[in-house]
């Protein structure tokens, strides 16, 4: 996710606090990861740089106070963020099939590996079929994106165990450069 957009489109809405942005991201959009301070701050700190944004100082009694409001050329960016499709995974590889190779080629238990992570899976499965049976509405959304992609990995995992005797010697004559 990109933090320095979803900030902008949180002020988007109206000029904010840097405190007030964390708060509003963290209950909308950090559920497993809320955001430091620091890292608000430095996002604020580019978006104002690349004239996205523009900080006003406030009078008061306690420490200085900033607020921060989009300024046109942030709500142009907002919009072309808004229309614009997230892109599929670019890649075909990824950590698990690496891992699987990997251990192939290093003559390690690769189902085994499997099913460790098919345990693990099954477990952020449980997980988030709490969250589930707890939550509101958006964490019942993100519970199921996030059950949607287990399942897909589970699938991939099983096929993966089945194929393993022909991965294996695919990864052995690539080691080898040659036919049994």
């Amino acid at each position: 996710m990109s933090v320095p957009l979803t900030l902008l489109g949180l002020l988007d809405r109206a000029p904010s606090h840097g405190y007030d942005l964390k708060r509003h991201y963290d209950t909308l959009f950090g559920n497993d990861k809320p955001l430091s301070f620091g890292q608000v701050y430095a996002s604020l700190g580019r978006l104002t740089r690349d004239g996205l944004i523009e900080s006003r100082a406030e009078p008061g009694d306690g420490p200085d106070r900033k607020s921060y409001a989009i300024t046109d050329a942030g709500h142009g960016q907002v919009a072309e963020w808004l229309g614009e499709p997230v892109e599929p995974a670019p890649h075909l590889q990824t950590v698990l099939f690496v891992k699987v190779v990997l251990a192939l080629l290093l003559d390690r238990d690769a189902a085994g590996y499997l099913d460790l992570q098919r345990r693990t899976h099954l477990a952020r499965m449980r997980e988030l079929t709490e969250i589930k049976r707890t939550g509101g509405p958006a964490e019942l959304l993100l519970a199921d994106y996030g059950l949607f992609h287990l399942e897909a990995d589970l699938r991939w995992i099983d096929l993966t165990t089945a194929r393993l005797g022909t991965l294996a010697e695919t990864v052995r004559i690539a080691e080898t450069g040659k036919n049994a």
